[in-house]
């Protein structure tokens, strides 16, 4: 046996590989059933990314009902959807799970998001009697999580006879990433009553959720929270309180966390400039203007559509132009996205440049966005240009042939327009397609 584990420890190639499962196979019958060689035949597959070689030969053996820590290694190494296979197949042959086994299969079918197999495995966990392992409760809470179902979710965690910080965390996430902001800052204040300490992944999401729903207050008991545990302002809870006191209209709070930070990112950054957008144009391009020229970062995407977006909002035509010609021209290492042609559409109509918007809308390398199209119809609306507003609404309608309101402000631009012709043809479409009127 050792000299297979030092034959597979010193492997070389994949043919070197095939060569000792060979041996395994003819010369050392069910050596391989060994967990030492097992784990050393599986970790040398990996190496060489021979996994299936490895799942292969365990699948064709499980009549032999290998031991749990083989087949635990083997689904923890395989791909996720892979592993979910090996796990049914060891199901089947009456392989029994352990407390150790649901948390490495649970988490192949959190990275698929599929809560069908997570209802499927959480039945197999009731069963097998580990239902009250807390690795494996806040595992299937992380399933249920990712997939969006705060239901189940929570039911598995009403459910839990113990509960610690993994728990709370799982619940407080899940609330922020399906968009129950709310949930997921009650859920952070029954934590506190529990007398469960955040750590500093709760502390991030919560933070998350506050600047979603505009919650200063727990925000800032968060940040005092911060302070008097004496966390480090990593990058990633600064960032997170730049972007909560930004949100939140906090500027000078966002400002000051952002100067103490020693280190940045282009999230960091963003957050910073999105904050000033709102109130603060002038200062926000100047900050943009600074990250231009800081050394180790560039302006991204985001950064440029939140620039772009601010100038719309700011009759800053002139200024607009520019940072969109200098995108064209490649100046960051990027063309622009829809988001941007989008911004620069905004940007123009506002400014009733209706026409030149027009231009830009057929001159893009894409098919126009739903928001291109929104972008213009709010112009056109807002300085009178009936003609053009029913373009761009029955642009919408093609996009979106079921949205109720595009109907509707069709008939509306019809009926000032005297149009009744057009308006009877757009009220038979509705009938046709179902979409009731508000009449």
């Amino acid at each position: 046996m050792n000299k297979i584990i030092n034959l597979l420890k010193n492997c070389t190639s994949a043919a070197h590989i095939y060569q000792i499962q060979t041996q395994l196979i003819v010369h050392h019958r069910h050596l391989y059933l060994n967990a030492t060689v097992a784990h050393h035949f599986i970790a040398a597959c990996r190496s060489f990314s021979l996994l299936t070689s490895a799942y292969l030969l365990y699948i064709r053996h499980l009549h032999f009902k290998p031991h749990i820590f083989i087949c635990n290694t083997l689904i923890k190494a395989l791909n996720p959807r892979t592993s979910i296979s090996f796990y049914t197949h060891m199901n089947r042959s009456s392989i029994k799970p352990n407390n150790y086994t649901f948390p490495i299969v649970l988490k192949a079918i959190s990275d698929l998001e599929d809560p069908e197999w997570g209802k499927v495995v959480h039945t197999n966990v009731v069963k097998s009697g580990h239902v009250n392992d807390i690795y494996v409760g806040n595992s299937l809470m992380s399933v249920y999580a990712s997939c969006g179902e705060m239901g189940f979710c929570r039911q598995v965690f009403d459910e839990m006879s113990e509960r610690d910080v993994v728990s709370w965390t799982v619940m407080i996430t899940g609330y922020r990433q399906c968009g129950k902001f709310s949930d997921a800052l009650l859920t952070f204040e029954q934590m506190q009553y529990a007398g469960v300490v955040p750590n500093q992944v709760t502390v991030v999401n919560a933070l998350s959720a506050c600047a979603s729903c505009g919650a200063i207050d727990m925000g800032v008991w968060i940040h005092e929270f911060i302070k008097k545990n004496s966390w480090q302002l990593d990058l990633i809870m600064g960032t997170s309180l730049v972007d909560m006191y930004g949100k939140c209209g906090r500027i000078q709070d966002a400002l000051s966390v952002f100067l103490s930070m020693k280190e940045k990112n282009e999230f960091t950054w963003n957050s910073l400039i999105k904050g000033l957008a709102m109130a603060h144009v002038e200062e926000a391009l100047w900050w943009f203007s600074k990250m231009e020229h800081e050394k180790g970062i560039k302006p991204d995407e985001v950064t440029l559509v939140v620039v772009l977006n601010a100038c719309a909002c700011s009759g800053l035509v002139q200024k607009g132009r520019e940072i969109f010609t200098s995108l064209i021209n490649g100046k960051y290492g990027f063309l622009p996205n829809a988001k941007h042609y989008a911004c620069l559409v905004d940007l123009l109509a506002r400014s009733g440049r209706l026409n030149e918007a027009m231009e830009v809308i057929k001159d893009m390398p894409f098919e126009p966005s739903k928001s291109v199209w929104q972008a213009l119809l709010a112009g056109c609306r807002s300085h009178g240009e009936l003609e053009m507003s029913a373009f761009a609404a029955w642009n919408l309608i093609k996009l979106a042939p079921n949205y109720h309101d595009n109907y509707v402000i069709l008939c509306d631009l019809y009926t000032e327009m005297g149009r009744s012709s057009e308006l009877y043809r757009v009220q038979m479409l509705m009938k046709v397609r179902g979409i009731k009127s508000d009449s």
